[in-house]
Parts: C-alpha cells; sequence; structure tokens
C-alpha cells in the first residue's frame, strides 16, 4: 500500500492512461485497505481506503473499480475545467430550446447515480412528462426552461452540459473563413510572375493505396511489361497499381498520411481541401485547420501544436481557448498538417511527438498530414498510408488546359498537348506537376518547347536539385553535405551510365549503394570505415530520393531514375566528358535504346563536328561487305539525280529508299492484292445462280484480308527521314499519286465501309436478282477501289528481291541514317563544312 504522494501519481497515471499494472495493485490495495489516505488532487480532496471506499469532494463511492475510479476522476476535472470557462455563445444563451453534449449526458447519468435517481422519478420531481426526461438522456432539443431545471435537479451547472457545438463550428467557421482563403487559395511557384488561383488550376489528384516502394516485386516482375528487345520508349512511371480518386481517399480514411515525391502535388492537395472545407463543399461540419509544419516547429517559444493552434485560432478572432478546445474534442476540426519533411533535423523527434499526442487528444477529429517519400521512416500507429500517383494523360490535358484558360490562350493549349505527344521524353517530364507547370512556363514564354532539349532538361534538373526548396526556403539537414550540386550531378552521371550501359532500367539497392560508396569514398576527408562508408551511402540514397526525387524506390530494395528523360541525360553528360566513352557511343548506333542519348550528346558537346563524322563513317560500314546493298543504293542514287526536281538531292535519296523498301519488303501482299482482284471478280461470272450467303461470306473474307495486307503495306511505308531533310518533299510527292494513293488512309475507310456493307445482303437475305444488283450498283466498286491499290506498284517496276539478313541491315541503315539526320537538325554546334559534308553524302554507295 502506497503513501498519500505514491497514490496521487497513480491518479495522474490513470489520469493519463498510464498507468502499470503494479500501480493499479498498489491502488487496489489502498482502496480495499482500512487505513484512509487523503491529498488534494485539482481543486478537490479525495480519500480512498477505510474498506473499499473513496470520497472524490463531497460525494462518496463505495465496490468501484480503478476504471471507475478513473471516469470519477475525469469527470470531476472536466467540471473543474468548465466552470472557469468563458460565458456561452449568445445564440445558446438566447435559445428557448437545449440539448445535453454527449460528456454532459455523463455528467447527468452520474449524479442521478449518487442520488439514487431514477428517469421516472426525476420526471415525478419537477412534474414533467417521462418522455421528456428520455429526450434530454438521449441528447436531444427540448424546452430550455425543463433543461434547467432537470441540471438544477441534480446539482449541475446547465451552462457545463448543454451541447453547443453546432454554434461553436459556426461561428469558428466564419471567423477563419478569410484566413484560410488567404494563404490556401493562391499559388505561385517557380518562376511565375503573378500567383494564380488554386481553384483555377487544380486538377484532381489520384492515390496509390498501395506505397510502390513498399510492394515485395523482382526486377522481372516489374519489367513484364517492357519489351526491351524491341525497344519503345516505356515509362518508367507507368504503374498498374489500382487508382483512387483524393477525395475518395480522404472521405475513407480518418486519419491519413499522402506520400509523394518532390512537386506531386501534395500541398495543393491540402490547400484544396482546405478551400473545399471552407466553402462548404467538403466536410462543411468541420473547421479547417492549416499548419505548415516548419512555421509551427520554428515558431517563438516553441509551443505544442495544440498552443500553436490556438494562436492560429486567436488571429482569426477565436479568442475563447475553451471554444477552440472545445471543436476538437468533439472531432469538429479538420486538421490538414503540410510538410513533415520540411521539419529541420533538430526539431523533428518534438514535432513527431506533437503530431502523436494532438491526434491521440482529439481522436475524432479527421488528420491529413503530407511528406515526401523516404524522407525518413516515421510510424503513426493510427494513421494510413497513401501515395500520391503521377499524372496521367487525362490530368495533364486538364491541367494544361485549366493553365491556358487562365493565360486566356487556348490555341496554345491545344499546340502544346499536340506537341507533347510528339515528343515522348518530355511527355514523360510532364507526369509530375512541378516539371509541368515549368513545361507550361517555357511554353507559354515561345510558344514551343526549346529545340535544345538538353537546357530544357537541365531546368529542370535545376528545379529539382535546387530551386523547388530554395524558392520556399527550406533548409534541409544535408547529410551528404559535402557534396555540392557539382558533385551530385557527377554522382547521378555515375549512376545512369554504370546502368544504362547494362540495359538496366531498375536495380538493386546494393548496386546503389556500391556506386556510392565507391564514390564518395574518394572525397576529401571521406571516412575509411566500411561501416561508417556503409551508412554515409544508405544516408545519401535517401537523401536523394526524399529531397530531389530523381531516384525512386519502386519496389522494396529496386530502384529506378523517376524518368528514362533524366536517366538518358545523366547518361550524356557522362559521355562528353570522357573520349572513350564517346567513341564507345557509335557502336551502339543501330540500338533504338540509345537514340536519346544520341541526340543530347551532341546538343551538350561545345562541338559535335568529330562525334557526327564518326557516326557517318560508322553507317557507312553497315551496307559495306554486301554488294547487293550497295547495288540498290547506287539504282537510288541514279533514280534520284533523274528527277531533276527542286528538291534536296538526299531527301529524294531518302523517298525513293523508302518507296522502293516498301514495295520490295510487301511483295507478298502485294500479289496477294493483285490475287484477291482476280478472285472477287471470279465469284461473278455465276452470280444469278450463286447462293447468297456463300457469295457474301466469301467475299466477306477476301476483302478483310485484302484490308489486312494493304494495311501492313501502309504501316511498314516510313518517310521520317524525307521530312527531316526536307519537308517540302512530302508536299509535293515527287512519284507519284497513284503510288500515294496506295497509303491513303481514306481509301482504307472506304474498304472497311464495304466490307460493312457486305451485311446487308446476309441481314435481309437477298434473292440472286438482287445480289446481282447489289453488286453491279456498289459490289463492282471494291474490285476498282482494289486495282486502285495494287496497280501502282505493278508499274513501278521496282522488283528488288532481299533476304531477312538484308532486310534488316537495310531497315538498321534507314534508322541509323533517321538519327544522324536528327542530330544534324538538332541545336548541336557544327562546322559547317563538315554539316554540308555529311549532308551531301547520306545514303550514298561506299563502292
Amino acid at each position: 500500500m502506497g503513501n498519500s504522494d505514491d497514490i496521487k501519481v497513480i491518479f495522474e497515471k490513470l489520469v493519463a492512461k498510464t498507468a502499470t499494472d503494479e500501480d493499479i495493485k498498489v491502488l487496489q490495495e489502498t482502496y480495499e485497505g482500512s487505513q484512509r489516505i487523503s491529498f488534494q488532487y485539482g481543486e478537490s480532496v479525495i480519500n480512498i481506503g477505510e474498506g473499499k471506499r473513496i470520497q472524490i469532494g463531497n460525494n462518496i463511492y463505495q465496490d468501484i473499480n480503478t476504471e471507475k475510479i478513473r471516469e470519477l476522476v475525469l469527470s470531476m476535472l472536466d467540471e473543474q475545467q468548465t466552470s472557469t470557462q468563458t460565458s456561452l455563445p449568445s445564440a445558446i444563451l438566447e435559445s428557448q430550446v437545449l440539448k445535453a453534449s454527449p460528456k454532459g449526458r455523463k455528467k447527468a447519468k452520474m449524479a442521478m447515480i449518487n442520488k439514487a435517481l431514477s428517469e421516472v422519478k426525476l420526471a415525478e420531481e419537477i412534474k414533467i412528462d417521462i418522455s421528456t426526461v428520455l429526450e434530454f438522456f438521449e441528447c436531444q432539443l427540448i424546452d430550455k426552461d425543463i433543461f434547467i431545471q432537470i441540471c438544477e435537479r441534480v446539482n449541475l451547472n446547465w451552462q457545463t452540459i448543454v451541447d453547443d457545438i453546432e454554434v461553436i463550428v459556426t461561428e469558428v467557421r466564419k471567423n477563419v473563413y478569410s484566413y484560410i482563403q488567404e494563404i490556401c487559395s493562391k499559388m505561385r511557384v517557380l518562376d511565375m510572375e503573378h500567383p494564380i488561383g488554386l481553384s483555377a488550376i487544380y486538377t484532381s489528384v489520384n492515390i496509390l493505396q498501395k506505397i510502390l516502394g513498399r510492394r515485395r516485386l523482382g526486377i522481372t516482375e516489374i519489367l513484364q511489361n517492357c519489351n526491351l528487345q524491341k525497344f519503345e520508349r516505356f515509362g518508367l512511371t507507368d504503374i498498374k497499381e489500382k487508382r483512387v480518386p483524393g477525395l475518395e481517399a480522404v472521405k475513407f480514411y480518418k486519419k491519413l498520411i499522402v506520400l509523394g515525391k518532390p512537386g506531386a502535388g501534395k500541398t495543393t492537395f491540402l490547400k484544396y481541401l482546405a478551400i473545399q472545407c471552407n466553402e462548404g463543399v467538403f466536410q462543411p461540419d468541420k473547421v479547417p485547420i492549416f499548419i505548415t509544419l516548419k512555421d509551427f516547429a520554428e515558431s517563438k517559444n516553441s509551443p505544442t501544436l495544440l498552443e500553436y493552434i490556438n494562436q492560429k485560432l486567436e488571429d482569426c478572432n477565436v479568442e475563447n481557448l475553451q471554444i477552440a478546445n472545445k471543436l476538437l474534442e468533439r472531432g469538429r476540426g479538420l486538421i490538414l498538417l503540410d510538410g513533415l519533411d520540411e521539419v529541420r533535423e533538430n526539431d523533428h523527434d518534438r514535432v513527431i511527438r506533437e503530431i502523436r499526442h494532438i491526434s491521440l487528444k482529439f481522436s475524432e477529429c479527421q488528420f491529413i498530414m503530407t511528406c515526401r517519400i523516404a524522407a525518413r521512416e516515421y510510424t503513426f500507429e493510427q494513421f494510413t498510408e497513401v501515395e500520391v500517383a503521377d499524372f496521367d494523360d487525362q490530368q495533364i490535358k486538364d491541367f494544361v488546359d485549366k493553365w491556358f484558360q487562365i493565360k486566356k490562350d487556348i490555341v496554345k493549349a491545344d499546340k502544346f498537348t499536340q506537341r507533347l505527344q510528339e515528343n515522348k521524353p518530355i511527355r514523360e517530364l510532364a507526369t509530375n506537376p512541378l516539371l509541368l507547370t515549368l513545361l507550361c512556363l517555357v511554353f507559354e514564354d515561345s510558344g514551343d518547347f526549346p529545340p535544345n532539349r538538353s537546357e530544357l532538361y537541365k531546368e529542370g534538373l535545376d528545379v529539382l536539385l535546387k530551386k523547388w526548396d530554395a524558392k520556399r526556403n527550406i533548409e534541409r539537414d544535408h547529410i551528404y553535405k559535402k557534396l555540392s550540386l557539382k558533385r551530385k550531378q557527377d554522382l547521378l552521371s555515375q549512376i545512369a551510365f554504370s546502368t544504362f550501359t547494362r540495359s538496366e532500367y531498375f536495380f538493386k539497392q546494393k548496386f546503389l549503394e556500391q556506386q556510392i560508396t565507391d564514390y564518395i569514398s574518394n572525397l576529401l576527408d571521406a571516412s575509411t570505415d566500411s561501416e561508417m562508408l556503409q551508412l554515409d551511402c544508405e544516408a545519401v540514397l535517401k537523401s536523394i530520393e526524399a529531397q530531389h526525387g530523381l531516384l525512386v524506390e519502386r519496389a522494396r530494395g529496386i530502384y529506378s531514375f523517376s524518368h528514362l528523360t533524366f536517366q538518358e541525360y545523366f547518361t550524356a553528360q557522362k559521355i562528353i566528358g570522357k573520349e572513350q566513352a564517346l567513341n564507345d557511343l557509335v557502336s551502339h548506333i543501330t540500338d533504338k535504346r540509345w537514340r536519346e542519348v544520341f541526340l543530347l550528346s551532341v546538343e551538350m558537346l561545345d562541338d559535335a563536328g568529330n562525334l557526327l563524322t564518326d557516326i557517318k563513317e560508322s553507317i557507312d560500314t553497315l551496307l559495306l561487305k554486301e554488294q547487293k546493298l550497295q547495288d540498290f543504293l547506287n539504282w537510288i542514287n541514279q533514280e534520284s539525280q533523274s528527277t531533276k526536281l527542286p528538291y534536296k538531292l538526299n531527301a529524294v535519296r531518302a523517298f525513293y529508299f523508302a518507296i522502293a523498301y516498301t514495295v520490295s519488303f510487301n511483295k507478298n501482299q502485294i500479289n496477294y492484292i493483285q490475287f484477291a482482284c482476280n478472285k472477287i471478280l471470279s465469284y461473278t461470272h455465276n452470280l444469278k445462280s450463286a447462293i447468297v450467303r456463300d457469295f457474301v461470306q466469301s467475299l466477306y473474307g477476301t476483302i478483310s484480308d485484302v484490308l489486312d495486307n494493304s494495311q501492313q503495306i501502309l504501316l511498314s511505308l516510313d518517310i521520317d527521314l524525307v521530312v527531316i531533310l526536307d519537308p517540302k518533299l512530302t508536299v509535293n510527292l515527287l512519284l507519284p499519286n497513284d503510288i500515294a494513293l496506295a497509303f491513303n488512309s481514306e481509301l482504307q475507310f472506304e474498304l472497311k465501309e464495304l466490307r460493312d456493307e457486305l451485311e446487308l445482303p446476309i441481314k435481309e437475305e437477298y434473292s440472286p436478282k438482287k445480289l446481282v444488283q447489289w453488286w453491279e450498283t456498289k459490289g463492282r466498286f471494291i474490285v476498282d477501289r482494289l486495282e486502285m491499290i495494287i496497280l501502282p506498284f505493278l508499274n513501278t517496276g521496282i522488283d528488288w528481291q532481299f533476304n531477312k539478313q538484308q532486310d534488316k541491315q537495310l531497315k538498321d541503315y534507314y534508322e541509323a541514317n533517321k538519327l544522324l539526320a536528327s542530330c544534324l537538325n538538332s541545336e548541336c554546334y557544327v562546322d559547317k563544312e563538315i554539316r554540308e559534308k555529311i549532308e551531301t553524302n547520306l545514303l550514298l554507295p561506299t563502292i
């Protein structure tokens, strides 16, 4: 059994829910003991002991357990606290009907027990109907005079138990409205000259309910949707996880941590919620409380989070702190905590403690907190973690349309969207809202994306590496503070080069840590202790991910660059600084994966002349040992020179190459179409005696085959090189209108319509006579159109027969020349004579 001081401490623990089993045992022994222990607690004297007896103030209780003791003490403390509060809102004082609060009902119930009163007896004593008493204890509205009579009968101050929460919420919402609008309704980022309305630009956020970096997947599983052998650009941000609208997630979870990469739109989402609540669209029965955690952490005198919230409410003329506390206790606060990752290292522990404390103390409130992914290992047991998804195509379009609507330039919005679709590397960046904002700013100024993409990417990297934090005055505690901006870029370039040259887009954490260790171990004052180096490299990796978002954990222990574009940029940056790497680059001229690296490298070099010359020489060797392919190039050259038309000769060669290659490659398809024409005509010889269904089905099948073959021819034609070398040539096709017609998409559409019309004779069960009539008026037209597809090819005189290996060599050769022409057309610097020499000799035979 303890003394009075011991029991007082146990009471304090009991109230705070921190009492141990040993504390409960001591309290139980004292309660059941014969000796009385007395002590002052709050404003009351508590006597405990003398045989299962406890007296709190003037009230005596017997045969109760420790949980009941706790309730009594809490009730006593609350009574003392509320007795000192200021007057109620005037609307409550003037109201003619009142109801009890949930906590007030408990007090009244306890008072009834103490006075041995039942509801029936209470009703009889004050001469009211029993139903009114029941309504009182069900927290329903009753007449004010009767409400006061009930309270007086059980010795309670009616002002301490009346439910005034609705009035409080209404009044506080009015008070905070202007403040919330002021801090949340505008946004201004990067180099915006003027702020813009958040509601005007806000684009709906999607949420991933599974944190991507915590999935248990292998690299093979992540890559299962990527065909690296037939490399086309694939987005490292393409995620198959289910997306949920942000508002749905917020409605579903009471306590939420919204994680996301830098610039993912976390703060914008939180401010949008504040505005929606402020306007009564979302959670209209709550008061929005928006807290920037960095400001709270650095506020003067280090207040508690509750004190800080009260300060903010006081700034909004909510001067009664008891009212503010009641608001939170009743769960009427929408607490929005922004930027946990932006809190300085020295303040972290205190801020986390405060968030945990207030979210437990006011557990009925809704809490939404934002933080960067990988910032730190936080654990908030009561919170659900979700991740902001990258923008998809529709979100990008919505954002762009809204941006240029604000600028009153809808035409530019359409052009932006079109140019974005044409430029996949830039489109990859647009999945990040911050980088999309940068793209809009750039496009707004010039009406297009800059021709030098490397400069655009550099600007995007500057935003992520330094400007985004600097613009908001955020000083992060750099674990890798010895790494300057240049060092960070060098490290990222080394990682990009090492992984890209090994055809790796996703890589294990262990590999990354080794790369980082190798790099930082060579820095001045680097630790020589292997364990310290390991800790340092882990910290550097997490810092790059959290602070800049350039490396992203895609599954547990598996990373990639946030965008393939950045991996290619850093690879090019590494290559241009090493002569051997430049020499090795040329060997990848036929590998599609390396296309962007070539284009970026020539733009980033001070003088790209030597690299371009090496590329041209490498291309010339591709067909060097194949005499037939050299003959083919000779024939193209001769045909081109014979045209004597006012176009660049290299562009004319490119056109002949494309047509001749397409005809040769699709010889079987061309022959089939000719055969099909004859086959269709053969069907009509005995049309009058034909079985309608059999005839139509045969005709339907043949036309379907023709469509498939003609579409294959259409898709295989590639005149991109012609467009690059001389755009005028595509407007005035020098071969031939009939050849052009063979690739006419409108003709393809006509044939599809005719094929669909074949369903009519079957559906309406044509007679043979009606079938003949249909054929003469519509069906014969089919053969005429088919012949328009086939005859031009038959009349070209092109009859090159290439085997599979030669087909591949020609395709590689053509693609390599396209890449070289694109490099020449980029914003690279190259001597005029070198440029002219390379352009003049494009697609010419070497022997």
